[in-house]
């Protein structure tokens, strides 16, 4: 059964950083893509970055970019988001998640995502 595990949320003021991690078990982690979604009340969870199974591919939201930084190790089983020069709107539950995919293969959609986390909250005050 595979399973993923986020960690790392919390509260943050304006211009401050986070580093979310990701811990994955049940499967081998580099046969996974992995991704970072958020959600806020009231709206669909939207994507904000994907990684490749090697690392070597990686994908952000516009919104993001620049600013966010999406890695993994597979030594460690463990996919990363390091968030900085966070903004009020950056708040919100932020998933994890993975997929079967090939090796230079990433997902954009929640729909492209097989195993999901239970979340974590981000809240960035101004």
């Amino acid at each position: 059964q595979v399973q993923l595990v986020e960690s790392g949320g919390g509260v943050v003021q304006a211009g401050g950083s986070l580093r979310l991690s990701c811990a994955v078990s049940g499967r081998t982690f580099s046969s996974f893509a992995n991704g970072w979604f958020r959600q806020t009340p009231g709206k669909e969870r939207e994507f904000v970055a994907a990684i490749s199974r090697g690392g070597s591919l990686t994908r952000y939201a516009d919104s993001v970019k620049g600013r966010f930084t999406v890695s993994r190790d597979n030594a460690k089983n463990t996919a990363y988001l390091q968030m900085n020069s966070l903004k009020p709107e950056d708040t919100a539950v932020y998933y994890c998640a993975a997929r079967d995919a090939g090796f230079y293969q990433v997902g954009v959609t929640t729909r492209e995502y097989d195993y999901w986390g239970q979340g974590t909250q981000v809240t960035v005050s101004s």
